[in-house]
């Protein structure tokens, strides 16, 4: 990614200098004093655990003889037995093979002796990593992409462990994370068994949460996963599979019963080429190698080409009623907790569902949701009801209460439909005024910034443009594009704007703006606990923020 170099580790190592933050500039009345940046805590921390995934804690070895036959290299020889598998030399433990992957600056086999000295059995690579393997003493087996034999032997190693569990996959742009959490409800309530998840904010096994590092782990971290849940006595599993762990292996190993399609709307244009790319890669995921069957939003122009082009069987839904869809909403009553509507399904089915988050694209995350347990062979009223059951997604509207007299929502919306969608919803539920707080990544796609300006500045009341993760980038650069794309605004359309770089000074200015009746927006990170700033990652969570914010707020008034 551009201003970020990867070593063989996954650790970034970013350049950049610390920016000074300067106080906020205003173009309106002054609506509140700047703060300081705050660190706070989560208290999520306190029952998630360390970060880390953990392994199978029974693995029959598996003759190294075995693997080298299966990726159809010579036999190393000798009676060497792995029992795991890891990319990360760190991670590395008695018995393992480590997968030694070129890096952006460093090679994998470079950490080879360390990954011996850990216990490493035996170690692959590619022939420009063979070399250094070699000098460690351990038996290597050499291919030109060793990342593309990850998940295979991982889920070898751990005996194919997903073939125990019902696999549901969830790809698109928007609702991943919240479909996700939906589904895993479902499943609860459908099959009375321990279910687990994969995604953005957390790994969950039964009841033992993990915090995620990233949507989709590793294939060699994954198969471990699922090894933990069979071994744990978990039936089915939901998880979030993003473009990147398409195009880069992470899901390799595993097939899905059910593979879901959200929508798609330009993101991550920094990783892909275009939106020929990035649909290209979600594709990937209905496809016999990777699915048995596809669940599709009908509603989204992406999901209808998916339906002409997809290589396994479809099962297609609409939250906006379409005839054509096999099941489909209606009767939509929507308030400001949630939404109820009738479902209709292929057969005549009809179920009362509630989606129990706000907006009508939570309306098609319910949707998909019992669309995709439905098509897992599962009761669709008893998903429903689990669905409806789910008390919400940390950092997806998620509602903070400090006793005011209006509505302070956090939501991870952080691309431009995302936040149209957003400010729509909320503005259906409200006869005052939105304030919003909004900013843009550094180092990530450079296109949104302008269109995000502007989204907030046409459809918030009160647009407070500031930072949200800058990484290497000068936080005022970013700022000034997200300005340039609100100023396109006409003026007699255009909120109050504000901008101010320091974070928790911005929410602190909406929440002074905010009157009864109103609603306070503070968008973009949702769930996360950090901002990364130069290279650091610092304290920081929107909702203890946005509480504090509120407290202190109420105490001056």
């Amino acid at each position: 990614m551009p201003g970020t170099d990867r070593d063989q580790h996954g650790v970034s190592r970013d350049s950049g200098r610390d920016p000074r933050l300067p106080h906020r500039a205003c173009f309106g009345p002054e609506p509140g004093q700047p703060g300081n940046l705050t660190a706070v805590s989560n208290p999520d921390q306190a029952t998630l655990t360390q970060p880390g995934l953990p392994r199978p804690t029974r693995v029959r070895p598996t003759p190294l003889a075995d693997l080298a036959r299966r990726l159809g290299v010579p036999d190393p020889g000798g009676d060497t037995a792995v029992t795991g598998i890891t990319h990360d030399s760190r991670a590395v433990r008695p018995g393992d093979l480590y997968t030694a992957l070129p890096g952006a600056r460093f090679h994998g086999a470079d950490f080879t002796a360390q990954a011996a000295a850990a216990g490493a059995a035996a170690v692959l690579t590619d022939p420009a990593g063979a070399d250094r393997a070699a000098a460690t003493g351990l038996p290597v087996l050499t291919v030109a992409d060793p990342r593309s034999q990850m998940g295979a032997l991982a889920a070898a190693v751990y005996d194919e462990p997903g073939e125990a569990l019902l696999q549901i996959g969830i790809t698109g742009t928007s609702g991943k994370t919240t479909t996700a959490y939906l589904v895993e409800g479902g499943l609860r309530a459908a099959t009375g068994s321990g279910t687990g998840l994969v995604g953005t904010v957390e790994t969950r096994i039964g009841e033992e949460r993990i915090k995620s590092e990233r949507t989709t782990p590793e294939a060699t971290d994954l198969q471990a996963l699922f090894a933990v849940m069979r071994e744990r006595g978990v039936g089915s599993v939901v998880m979030e599979v993003s473009s990147h762990a398409l195009v880069l292996g992470r899901v390799d190993g595993a097939v899905f019963d059910v593979a879901v399609f959200t929508n798609l709307s330009p993101e991550h244009m920094e990783f892909h080429t275009g939106m020929e790319d990035y649909f290209q890669a979600k594709a990937q995921l209905f496809t016999p190698r990777r699915s048995r069957l596809g669940v599709v939003n009908l509603d989204d122009e992406y999901g209808r080409r998916l339906v002409a082009e997809a290589s396994v069987p479809l099962v297609t839904f609409s939250a906006q009623g379409r005839l054509d869809a096999d099941w489909r909403a209606e009767d939509v009553e929507a308030d400001l907790m949630g939404s109820t509507f009738t479902v209709i399904g292929p057969k005549g089915e009809r179920l009362r569902a509630t989606a129990p988050l706000p907006g009508p694209f939570n309306i098609a995350n319910t949707l998909a949701a019992i669309t995709a347990l439905a098509a897992a062979g599962l009761d669709p009223q008893s998903a429903a009801e689990g669905v409806a059951a789910v008390p919400g997604v940390p950092g997806r509207l998620e509602r903070v209460d400090a006793g005011q007299p209006y509505l302070a929502v956090v939501d991870y919306a952080h691309k431009t439909d995302a936040v149209e969608s957003v400010l729509r919803a909320l503005r259906t539920t409200t006869r005052g005024r939105i304030h919003a707080v909004l900013g843009c990544g550094g180092d990530r796609d450079t296109t949104k910034r302008g269109p995000m300006g502007a989204a907030l500045a046409r459809l918030a009341d009160t647009a407070v443009l500031t930072s949200d993760n800058p990484r290497s980038e000068d936080p005022l650069a970013i700022l000034s594009a997200m300005l340039a794309g609100a100023a396109e605004v006409p003026a007699g359309q255009r909120a109050h704007v504000v901008v101010e770089p320091d974070r928790a000074a911005a929410v602190a200015a909406a929440v002074a703006a905010a009157e009864p009746g109103d609603i306070v927006l503070v968008a973009g990170k949702g769930h996360e606990q950090g901002q990364d700033i130069a290279g650091e990652v610092r304290p920081f969570d929107d909702r203890e923020v946005l509480r504090a914010a509120i407290e202190k707020d109420r105490k001056a008034s």
